[in-house]
């Protein structure tokens, strides 16, 4: 079989779904956000009530360290964490969102967003300051619970 020929394919469930999202928003563009947004907040809802059932306490520095085990540290540094803010940069978008769009990215994002909601407290609030999908060299995310 000819290399040059051969699909790329995902190398998991994440970059899958990542496929899936970046297909539906080249074909209906902008309108399709909402929706989007609206899927990825009830899977992070799913999986942040799930995580809060595991841990022994659900302060934002637990659920920061358990959810720091989901992803690759090759790519993904942590600046801070505490029972205040959880700082994160990434050079690589998991979903392969990368030089898509902002908007994709925030809409995508409210997996996370809603898993922290979930797991630590409706009064969590996700800060993008800057994402590759919008073509920067580095993600800077942080969560925050709000005074």
């Amino acid at each position: 079989m000819d290399q040059n020929n051969v699909e790329k394919l995902p190398s998991n469930p994440i970059e899958a779904q990542g496929l899936l999202i970046k297909a539906v928003y080249k074909k209906f563009g902008v309108e399709v956000l909402p929706i989007i947004k609206d899927v990825c907040r009830k899977q992070g809802k799913s999986l942040g009530l799930k995580v809060k059932k595991k841990l022994p306490n659900n302060n934002l520095t637990t659920v920061a360290k358990a959810f720091s085990k989901s992803f690759d540290q090759n790519f993904v540094k942590i600046i801070s964490i505490s029972d205040e803010k959880f700082q994160i940069h990434g050079t690589k978008c998991p979903f392969g969102l990368e030089n898509t769009s902002r908007e994709l990215c925030e809409a995508v994002m409210a997996i996370d967003h809603e898993y922290f909601r979930e797991a630590v407290s409706d009064k969590i609030e996700l800060k993008i300051f800057k994402t590759v999908a919008a073509g920067d060299p580095y993600c800077d995310i942080v969560y925050e619970i709000k005074r």
